[in-house]
């Protein structure tokens, strides 16, 4: 074949690839524009929803009012956190009123139990059936023993009010005092019966389902505050020994500053050392629990003279016969708080020395609520001596009447 024809046979299959070309593009064009009409609207999705204009003015209403919104979920914090303030107050108030019948539940076992024992009943226990008890500033008890005769003579003839004084600083001053004493070995001997005849006369004893013993003490502080608490509602109740000299007024008002206060404990705190030596005063015989020789107690109330609040004792009212006694009385109800969330306060007028201390503090203004002698534990000599620290410590009887409580 020619070179001529051959270019000729190329130029028409090259011609006709182009017409061929232009005819499927032009096809490829019609198709795409069929099927994209058909397919231009999206169907909706079921899960997907359109937004309206109504709805997307919703939308902007709802963003442009982002502010507002804040501002009510703050006051909405502050409305909870109101609520619970509201809650924690009813709580408390609600565990005041549960503490309030567990005392008087304890009111009422220990009256029976002094009942149906047949121990020597106060007439202040026999009263506690009558109908509303009244509230007291705080009940006094002095420890006192069968012995002690002359130390509560002594103590009548200084810083008690005897007879309608008696009774009226309990009526005016919310105040109650009285010596407090169990029974004897043999109940109904020679001692209990002076205890009797001695209490007629002056009408100011507690008497406790208690066996009296020194190696009690722990037990018959329990048994004293439990019935203190049974017998007389008050703010507070106080211990103290029977040669110690108190002024009652500065007494009242030390207490008072500490009257909204729940769970105190009011004292002199100390933290002596525990003795191990068998035969020494003071001895400790599980002095094993505190450790190595030569440690030292916890700190605790000297037990002259100490004030608890009126929930703690309800608490050893409550719980007596579960509180471990040891050997010092003081220790033990010091023991008796440790773990519990207890305020103790540290006053130094409470364990003031007698003369020449307390009369320095008194012309000072200071006036001492408790004075005695370290050496002694009390007042040395004090059915001899307490005339004297009252003549030169004392407060003097118009303080008491003016006090206000």
């Amino acid at each position: 074949m020619s070179l001529k024809s051959r270019g000729e046979q190329n130029s028409s299959k090259s011609v006709i690839s182009q017409k061929w070309t232009l005819f499927l593009c032009l096809c490829c064009f019609c198709a795409g524009m069929l099927l994209t009409n058909r397919m231009w609207t999206v169907p909706e999705s079921k899960g997907i929803t359109r937004t309206t204009a109504m709805e997307a003015e919703k939308l902007k209403l709802v963003s442009e009012g982002c502010g507002i919104r804040t501002k009510e979920v703050r006051r909405d914090s502050k409305d909870i956190i109101g609520e619970v303030y509201k809650t924690h107050n009813a709580i408390q108030t609600l565990d005041k009123t549960i503490s309030n019948l567990e005392m008087e539940l304890a009111a009422a076992r220990a009256a029976q139990e002094s009942m149906l024992s047949g121990a020597p009943v106060s007439e202040d226990l026999k009263k506690t059936g009558s109908s509303g008890k009244r509230r007291y500033l705080t009940v006094v008890g002095i420890n006192t023993a069968f012995s002690s005769r002359k130390r509560r003579d002594s103590i009548r003839a200084t810083w008690t009010p005897q007879g309608e004084k008696r009774k009226k600083l309990e009526e005016e001053k919310g105040i109650i005092i009285r010596f407090v004493i169990g029974h004897s070995a043999t109940s109904g001997g020679i001692l209990d019966r002076a205890i009797e005849a001695e209490d007629k006369k002056h009408g100011d004893f507690l008497r406790l389902d208690h066996v009296e013993g020194y190696l009690e003490l722990s037990a018959k502080t329990k048994i004293y505050f439990a019935t203190a608490v049974a017998l007389w509602d008050a703010d507070f109740y106080v211990k103290v020994d029977d040669d110690v000299h108190v002024n009652i007024a500065t007494l009242g008002e030390t207490l008072v500053r500490h009257r909204k206060k729940p769970r105190l404990y009011i004292g002199c705190m100390k933290s002596g050392p525990v003795l191990n030596q068998k035969g020494v005063r003071y001895h400790e015989p599980e002095y094993w629990k505190f450790g190595e020789a030569g440690n030292k107690y916890f700190r605790h109330a000297t037990g002259q003279l100490y004030a608890i609040s009126k929930d703690l004792a309800t608490y050893i009212s409550i719980n007596q016969h579960v509180l471990h006694k040891y050997a010092n009385e003081d220790v033990s109800l010091g023991s008796w708080f440790i773990g519990l969330d207890v305020e103790h306060i540290d006053d130094r007028r409470l364990c003031c020395g007698t003369p020449p201390d307390c009369e320095w503090k008194a012309q000072a203004g200071n006036i001492c609520v408790a004075s005695f002698d370290w050496s002694c534990s009390g007042i040395c000599r004090s059915a001899d001596r307490i005339k004297e620290v009252h003549q030169r410590c004392g407060e003097g009887e118009k303080a008491l009447w003016s006090a206000t409580f």
